[in-house]
């Protein structure tokens, strides 16, 4: 059965020990950036081609004048069937793969082969705005679910270095069912709290505000109503006949 994650967001502290973890596992360069004065420490501003994993801040004041700090980890959310990956194999077969044992959707070198074009399709296609390619090297990237780590036994680098117990990885019906007790329980604190898009990707966000308030991509809008054909049609690529094997 694929993997899952639970990141549990009530219990992020925006440490940044997954974002810092990831790095390191993945050996990607220090971004040059600096902290901007528009009241957040979000840094870098946006995921890039050296930041598989972002720790986003929102704050606001609530109905009751009481100031609320959102974290929102952002990642790649490993669609269960990844429109990114349907996208790609549209122009690059094999640029996308999609790991069955373990749930993870993996970017490859022939992601370099991709035209401007292609790539904005691809990136157009994925609902949480997740695809970044190195201007320089011309290669797509993004989280990898620590795909070595799983399959070695291991958990992914940045659940290890969760100090909290807000991020949570194993096999998906555990985390769907420790999803729904933490629910529960955080309900009775924050009665809007919800899973997002749960049925529909194996990165599993348990949020206890509104999702506006966490980003603009936290909620898939297209997810579950609009299906893959809806998708590479709203994207602009010809797929008449593609994919009349899937359901």
């Amino acid at each position: 059965m694929p993997k899952s994650f639970l990141i549990d967001t009530s219990r992020c502290t925006a440490c940044r020990g997954c974002q810092i973890a990831c790095k390191e596992w993945h050996g990607l360069p220090a971004n040059k950036t600096k902290q901007y004065g528009w009241g957040s420490h979000q840094n870098p501003q946006d995921l890039n081609p050296n930041n598989y994993k972002l720790v986003r801040f929102t704050e606001r004041l609530d109905e009751n004048g009481v100031v609320r700090w959102n974290f929102f980890p952002d990642q790649c959310r490993h669609c269960v069937e990844p429109p990114c990956k349907d996208m790609a194999d549209t122009v690059v077969e094999g640029a996308i793969l999609h790991d069955k044992e373990t749930g993870a959707v993996l970017y490859t070198d022939k992601t370099r082969l991709l035209s401007e074009d292609d790539f904005a399709s691809v990136r157009d296609a994925c609902p949480y705005n997740i695809p970044r390619r190195d201007p320089e090297t011309g290669l797509v990237s993004k989280c990898t679910m620590c795909n070595d780590r799983v399959h070695a036994g291991m958990l992914p680098a940045c659940v290890k270095s969760c100090p909290t117990g807000a991020m949570n990885f194993g096999e998906r019906d555990e985390m769907l069912t420790l999803a729904n007790r933490r629910l529960a329980k955080v309900r009775k604190t924050f009665p809007e709290a919800m899973l997002v898009d749960p049925a529909d990707v194996n990165v599993i966000y348990l949020i206890a505000d509104k999702p506006e308030f966490f980003g603009e991509y936290v909620v898939a809008e297209n997810a579950p109503s609009m299906g893959r054909r809806q998708l590479l049609a709203k994207a602009g690529r010809p797929f008449q006949g593609l994919f009349d094997h899937l359901t």
